[in-house]
Parts: structure tokens; sequence; C-alpha cells
């Protein structure tokens, strides 16, 4: 048996929103149902749903920073209670028996995982995301928000956040160490705020000045606009982490120069075009060019409880289900700061 949860459903790459209802399966023994109070909005959500990544299901209901509260569990249930503030992330599912399901890194599970949305599930069904007011999940895709962290700042940590904490703890960011964040926006500012809570002296580095007031503002210590070709000379061999979060085409050799000996560029960003890069640049110094994608369970809940520990939120707006296309767009344009969140009371399905 199935229940019916008010949603944003997207028909096409190309039809936008309507506001109608989704089924969510009823529970079985270890799911919980969430309802959701509040769904960030990612740039995955719109690459995926306008098949700027190859096609996607439709229709579809995107979204996976879901924050909210347990209002169902099922039998065998141990990990939640109803009334607890909880998240889900980028996962739903895996197999659970893996070596890298195992080691913590569910993402990586060889089955493969299941994704919040546009994804496959083990019963054959299609996963739909979080721009909506309920969701069932297994308990172990289920994440405790801490009480020091509101729910609408909370929900980008599970995504933005773990994103950018992950690579960050994985390569050491912390005292002593200089960190470079490249691009300030909805990952890069989670950047900032985590690194500079790691202990490391950050810098920020985008295509001009705009940000700049507001990247020290964030917890940076100094702003670079890379198209200040003198300034960017001066910083070469100055870093020993540097984390793009931009999807942009960047001359990743000019970012390899900046680096100290035996460090490393991190790209969580996916620009459309390969990098090119000479190996000497790598070879000479050490260096290392890296790729992170998101965190395991246990490393995302690990994020959550340092966010909280250390007073970090997401910079948010909150936004209404009737502007979510008009946002859409602003966030393409780099015109959110730093990332958008939808009330998902505001969703309200024509009868």
């Amino acid at each position: 048996m199935t229940t019916t949860t008010p949603a944003l459903i997207a028909d096409s790459a190309t039809s936008g929103f309507r506001q109608g209802t989704i089924e969510r399966r009823d529970l079985r023994p270890d799911d919980i149902r969430i309802a959701i109070a509040f769904a960030g909005i990612c740039h995955s959500d719109i690459h995926t749903a306008r098949e700027e990544w190859g096609p996607a299901h439709f229709p579809l209901t995107v979204g996976h920073e879901i924050a909210g509260t347990v209002v169902e569990v099922g039998s065998d249930v141990t990990r939640h209670s109803v009334g607890d503030r909880v998240g889900v992330g980028c996962l739903v599912d895996s197999c659970g028996e893996c070596e890298q399901c195992k080691d913590g890194m569910e993402q990586f599970c060889v089955k493969p995982s299941v994704g919040t949305y546009n994804a496959q599930g083990y019963d054959g069904e299609w996963t739909m995301g979080g721009y909506a007011q309920e969701v069932v999940v297994s308990e172990r895709f289920v994440l405790r928000i801490p009480d020091g962290i509101e729910l609408d700042v909370a929900a980008p940590l599970l995504c933005a956040g773990i994103t950018t904490y992950s690579p960050l703890h994985r390569w050491g960011a912390g005292t002593g160490k200089q960190v470079a964040i490249v691009g300030v926006g909805g990952l890069g500012h989670m950047g900032v705020k985590i690194a500079a809570a790691m202990g490391a002296t950050v810098t920020t580095i985008s295509r001009s000045d705009a940000k700049a007031a507001d990247a020290i503002g964030l917890g940076a210590t100094a702003h670079i606009a890379s198209k200040d070709e003198e300034a960017m000379e001066a910083a070469k061999g100055t870093f020993d982490i540097i984390l793009n979060t931009v999807s942009a085409d960047i001359p990743i050799a000019d970012y390899v120069a900046l680096l100290k000996p035996a460090g490393v560029v991190v790209n969580v960003g996916l620009p459309p075009a390969p990098y090119e890069i000479p190996p000497g640049a790598l070879i000479g110094g050490n260096r290392a060019v890296a790729g992170s994608q998101i965190g395991g369970i246990a490393e995302t809940q690990e994020m959550l409880d340092f966010c909280a520990e250390h007073g970090i939120a997401a910079t948010i707006e909150v936004v209404d289900a009737a502007d979510v296309d008009a946002v859409w767009d602003r966030v393409v344009d780099g015109d959110v700061r730093y990332r958008a969140v939808i009330d998902t009371s505001t969703i309200t399905p024509q009868v």
C-alpha cells in the first residue's frame, strides 16, 4: 500500500514544475516516514531535471538536501523515534554487504548505491526526491540533525556540507595548512566555513572581487580574483590544498602552479570539458589533482556534528514552491547567496 504527498513534479526536461502529488511506499520494517520541512536546491537537481547529464526518468521530483521530522517508524527501527529532527542526503539505499559499504563508503556500493531521485531502487521503482512534503527512507540512510542547527539552514549540509567537508577532512585541512577555495557559491561558501573551522588559513579565488567582502565574512583571510594575473602569479607555491567547487572550465594547470610541493587540487565540480595538464606540472612538485564525491553515511553524520559544534550552517534564502523555476535560473546565473531552500509547506497541488 502506498500514500501520496504534495510535491513539485517535472514532466520533461523543458516543462518546469507543476504542483501535484507523488506516491511514497508504505513503511517496511526498517523504514522511517519523514515530514519534510525544507529542501535545499542543489545545482545537481538542475543538471538532472534539464537532462544536462543525460536522460532522466520522468515524471521526476528532485531534491537531495532534505530536513524534517520523523512522523512514523517501522517495526524494526531502533535509531530514530517519532519527533526526531532528521535529514536525508544523496543516498537512500546500498547493499550494505560489499567492501565499500562495510568501509562506510556507501556512495561507491558495487550493486550500486541508490540515489535519492532519478535512480531505480532494488525493488525496481524509481526514486523521487525531497521537493515534497514527505519521504520514506530506510533508517540506515537517515541522519540526525543536532539540536544546535535549525532545519532550514541544515538542509544544504546534506549535500553541499558533506561534499566540501569530505575532501577537506581527507586531505588534512587544519591548523597550519593554507587552503584555497575556488568559487564562492553554494558549495564554496560551505568550504570556506568548514576549512576555517578546521583551523586552516583560507583564501578564496573567483573570477572577480565581487564576492571578496562576503568571503572574508564567511571566514576567509584573503581573496584573489583569478583574472588578476599579477595576483595569481604572486600566489604560486602558496597552498597545501585547493578545493575547486566550480563546474566551469578552468585552466587547471594554472591552479596546480599555486600549490606547494605535495599539494593537491581537489575537484568537486563537474566541468563540461576534460582538464588538460602536462604531467610535468605534477611531477615537478609531487603535486596531485584529485576528485571527490560526497561522503558515506557515517562521515555525513560526523560532518553534521562538526557543524553543530562549530556553529556552522548554510547561508540561505528560503523560497516558495511557486518560485522554484525562477530560482533555478538564478542559481544558474550565480545570483543566489548562497543556497536557496524550499519551504515545502508552500507546495499546494491544484485540485
